[in-house]
């Protein structure tokens, strides 16, 4: 609650005397004037630390597989009758090669205004940590939500089984 300076104390006194109680019983206080408006608090003395604004946390990527498409869009891919308009292959690279596959074959389908890229990851591979084989397709989600063309992506979804099932993913492009 904030103080009133001497004008609105007294401004606020005059308010006060023109009001008529609810109730029918005498109030037993009556509304004195106020003498004196306390002072303003001392200046600390020496060095001040400024005021840190509040931490902001860090936004939350979206998940590319959710929503973004109509439902004449989710048919075409289900039945598989969409044709990509690029295919990136991903088989015999290492993850940094892939990584920049990726990035650079997303750069050209969206400067060529390309629509559909057919992803081929390969399928994962069950196994205990010695099998070291689909990592590519263990970290592509992660991958395609933190690029800098994630905003151009509306959605990523399962290829059908013409497409290699599994082991590929749609990525469609906003116009």
């Amino acid at each position: 609650m904030r103080r009133l300076d001497a004008d609105q104390a007294q401004l606020w006194a005059r308010v006060a005397a023109t009001i008529r109680p609810l109730s029918r019983e005498v109030p037993v206080e009556t509304a004195a004037p106020i003498a004196e408006v306390p002072q303003a608090p001392a200046k600390p003395r020496g060095r001040v630390p400024p005021t840190r604004p509040a931490p902001v946390p860090p936004p939350r990527p979206r998940q590319l597989s959710e929503g973004g498409l109509d439902g004449h869009w989710e048919r075409r891919l289900r039945s598989g009758t969409v044709e990509p308009d690029r295919i990136l292959d991903l088989h015999g690279h290492n993850l940094d090669r892939a990584w920049r596959a990726i990035d650079d074959g997303l750069e050209r389908a969206i400067a060529s205004g390309e629509r559909v890229v057919l992803l081929i990851t390969g399928h994962a591979r069950p196994g205990e940590p010695p099998v070291q084989r689909g990592r590519i397709r263990a970290a592509v989600h992660d991958w395609l939500a933190a690029s800098r063309h994630a905003s151009r992506i509306a959605a990523v979804k399962g290829a059908h089984r013409r497409h290699g099932g599994g082991g590929s993913l749609y990525l469609i492009l906003r116009r």
